[in-house]
């Protein structure tokens, strides 16, 4: 049995298992697949002490750390279900049983996608999923946003003073988010409001040119150099669910010390409620967790 088992392969998970071998921690880190959200991001500008990088140029550098402290990331496995068993907690993976007396889980969550041509196609090509982490690469330009709820509002607002003009699509006629949002979107005036619209392709060359959506019946057509799509996003802990209390959204509910509803089960990064989707707060909440966790197995073994 392993003193602790964690859960996932993004920079919460990888900082949590960097902080345990620093602390020569009995451990597993088992992941998916390694880099988690460094997979879906293009630059990356807004990270403490590095003034600029990209997704997976900063995947290499978390990878690197992990070699450099002797962490071999068990890839491939992704945790099915989670149990409680004698003297700790047993994780089940699609080929192999895990047991710990602790786990992190940091599984991270995964954008709501739109499902519509073209957005594999031009992903990181001008196809984000973050107006707060890639806004700044749309210095300038025209750039659509689409969503109706606070994510999607609160891009407008992060993004109004960097791109020229800013088409925000709402498939609903109202918006779903907080008044204080939306009277401020409705008050800037690059931004042009587009209700009861639906997307339907998003088209381009090398890079994004320009999106069609249906309206009233109609087909229509903008050009814009960027799409942020922000419908929301969906945590990957149905492998949790009857065994951790969530929240309506399925984030695992967790404590000001990452502490789950379960004893001796921790949770941080996206996967966990309360949570703004940037890597400096998951790695934070990552290093919180382990040290927490840590703290927990010195307590088991006064007992």
């Amino acid at each position: 049995m392993h003193e602790l088992i964690i859960i996932g392969g993004g920079i919460t998970g990888q900082t949590s298992a960097i902080y345990a071998a620093r602390k020569r921690m009995d451990f597993v880190l088992l992941a998916r697949e390694l880099g988690g959200q460094f997979l879906e991001s293009g630059e990356v500008l807004n990270y403490p002490g590095i003034v600029k990088t990209t997704g997976a140029e900063f995947s290499d550098i978390m990878e690197h750390q992990l070699r450099f402290n002797g962490i071999t990331p068990v890839e491939g496995e992704e945790a099915r279900e989670i149990e409680r068993m004698p003297g700790g907690f047993r994780v089940r993976c699609a080929r192999t049983d895990y047991d710990g007396k602790t786990v992190i889980i940091a599984t991270g969550a995964r954008p709501r996608r739109l499902s519509v041509p073209g957005e594999d196609a031009f992903a990181r090509k001008g196809v984000t999923y973050c107006s707060i982490c890639d806004g700044p690469l749309f210095a300038g330009r025209d750039i659509a946003i689409i969503g109706g709820g606070n994510s999607a509002l609160e891009g407008v607002n992060f993004t109004k003073d960097i791109a020229r003009k800013i088409y925000l699509l709402n498939i609903q006629k109202e918006f779903n988010a907080h008044e204080y949002l939306i009277e401020n979107v409705l008050s800037y005036k690059n931004v042009e409001i587009i209700g009861e619209a639906t997307t339907t392709a998003i088209t381009g060359d090398t890079m994004v040119r320009g999106l069609t959506y249906e309206r009233g019946g109609r087909m229509h057509e903008l050009a814009v150099d960027g799409v942020i799509i922000e419908i929301g996003r969906t945590p990957n802990t149905e492998f949790t669910k009857g065994f951790l209390d969530l929240d309506a959204q399925g984030h695992i509910l967790i404590d000001c010390w990452a502490r789950t509803s379960v004893e001796g089960i921790f949770a941080a990064g996206d996967c966990a409620s309360g949570q703004e989707y940037q890597y400096v707060i998951a790695a934070g909440q990552g290093c919180i967790a382990l040290l927490k966790a840590s703290r927990y197995l010195a307590n088991m073994k006064k007992t």
